[in-house]
């Protein structure tokens, strides 16, 4: 009796432990592990540059740890993964499931062609603690609020599944050899998709990061054993190493969030502290951005509160450009940016600073900042980018409060006391003393000079005055606040389609 044979479809799954779906490959016999750029994909969804250079080298270790064994295709997944199935004979297909609204309906149709070849298709859950379809209010419908959803939803379910050994043992089967074998032609060396862009700004991340399954172990532990323990407090200090930097291995599922979430709870005996349950919610926090993005799969391009429809975004194309380059004359959120830029990260502190500067100071629509986002940040993420861009724009859901319009200059003052953190990403501004440091247009003149400031010059006078912006952007908001609400048409999935 033959040994039966398993596709295994990596996707944001990049790792040997605690893979449901190739641990069940692996009990069923041989595995052909595969990875597929889908070419069907919409550009809402297309990886930004940044991502790319993480996920070439993420594969790159993958196939390491599979023993070169990752087969890598570039086409429709539909086709090829039919083609391997009659090819090789396989008799079962396994995925972990993603959920975003492409994914999902993509996914759906194939388990249902699969399933009439005779086909077996079992799809898992590696990527989130809780399954959104399984955690609803007690009348079955969605929570639109973070605190319920975590408190009364997501902890009141069973807790989280203890994360999973790496396979004792994988037994791969051969892939197609026969030169006119139909999905050769579909066939790609991980090289071979382009993802090393051409132009060098990508070569100061490789000083930062380590991507990968054993980057992604390393970060952690070095997280638990320095920081986990001043957590609550340190988080918002942009020039403190005080966060885990572990969101671009959890998008790409380098590591699982079981695991981090045992690894903390096991780290400290499980025992209850501020820094530790802060650190949990969290992750709680990126749950409920999946939660989100699952049931109303309209807020990657949709405001989830549809009065904003009618908010009266400016266009400045200068000003955005100004942003993205970190020369807003306003030192926080140019040294935010330009961190961005140089890392393919940036503080969770100062993406609100950002934020909150661009879509009210600003007054420049929220989907520009994610767009600019989507291709900058390693760790850029369907959930978390839109979830969090309509959370600082006002237009989502628990969202920040519309007349919340973060002041930079205070920001700074209370989280970059010293100036630290803009003295390292704006080097220009680093004589100035800490009382000037966030606000250097209120220096006087004797103190820019002797610190070789010139305003114009060598660093921006403010783009925009920070009291009169956001006097506007209040004015803009209350024009808004009275129109009545439209009915919303985002649709929730459903289990069986993934």
């Amino acid at each position: 009796m033959s040994v039966p044979k398993t596709i295994v479809w990596f996707r944001q799954d990049l790792r040997i432990k605690d893979n449901p779906a190739l641990c069940a490959a692996c009990d069923a016999g041989n595995v052909l592990p595969i990875f597929i750029e889908d070419t069907n994909t919409p550009d809402q969804f297309a990886l930004g540059g940044a991502s790319k250079w993480w996920l070439h080298h993420s594969l790159m270790q993958l196939n390491d740890s599979l023993g070169g064994n990752l087969r890598v295709y570039r086409g429709d997944p539909a086709v090829i993964i039919s083609v391997l199935c009659e090819e090789l004979d396989c008799t079962q297909v396994m995925w972990n499931r993603c959920y975003d609204s492409y994914s999902i309906a993509r996914d759906s149709a194939l388990k249902q062609t699969l399933k009439q070849s005779d086909i077996k298709v079992n799809s898992y859950n590696s990527l989130l603690l809780w399954e959104p379809m399984q955690v609803l209010k007690k009348d079955g419908t969605a929570y639109k609020v973070f605190t319920p959803y975590y408190r009364k939803g997501c902890l009141q379910q069973a807790a989280p599944r203890y994360p999973l050994a790496a396979p004792a043992k994988i037994t791969y089967c051969d892939g197609p050899s026969q030169e006119n074998a139909s999905s050769n032609k579909f066939a790609v060396q991980i090289d071979e998709l382009g993802y090393i862009p051409e132009i060098t700004w990508y070569k100061t991340m490789a000083d930062e990061w380590q991507p990968g399954e054993n980057g992604a172990a390393d970060r952690l532990q070095t997280f638990i054993s320095q920081a986990a323990l001043r957590y609550k407090d340190d988080r918002n200090l942009p020039a403190v190493s005080g966060t885990s930097k572990l969101s671009p291995y959890l998008h790409f599922g380098e590591i699982s969030p079981n695991q981090v979430w045992y690894a903390i709870l096991d780290a400290f005996n499980g025992a209850s502290d501020e820094h530790i349950d802060c650190y949990l919610s969290e992750l709680g926090w990126r749950e409920f951005s999946y939660y989100l993005l699952y049931h109303f799969n309209t807020i990657t391009t949709e405001n989830f509160n549809p009065k904003f429809d009618h908010f009266p975004w400016r266009t400045d194309n200068d000003a955005l450009q100004r942003w993205q380059r970190g020369q807003t004359g306003i030192p926080i959120v140019d040294a935010g940016m330009r961190e961005l830029w140089h890392t393919g990260y940036m503080h969770n502190r100062v993406r609100m600073i950002v934020g909150s500067f661009l879509v009210k100071n600003l007054l420049l629509d929220w989907r520009l900042g994610e767009r600019w986002f989507w291709d900058t940040l390693l760790d850029a993420d369907t959930a978390s980018n839109s979830a969090s861009w309509q959370w600082v724009a006002g237009s989502g859901a628990d969202a920040a409060p519309y007349f919340r319009v973060f002041n930079p200059i205070l920001q700074g003052e209370k989280f970059d006391k010293q100036g630290e953190y803009v003295q390292k990403w704006c080097p220009e501004l680093g004589k100035l003393p800490a009382k000037y440091i966030h606000q250097p247009w209120a220096a006087p003149d004797h103190i820019l000079r002797a610190c070789g400031v010139v305003l114009g010059h060598n660093y921006p006078k403010p783009i925009v005055d920070l009291k009169t912006s956001r006097q506007r952007a209040l004015d803009a908001f209350a024009a808004i606040k009275n129109v009545a609400d439209a009915p919303s048409d985002a649709q929730p999935s459903s289990v069986s389609s993934m």
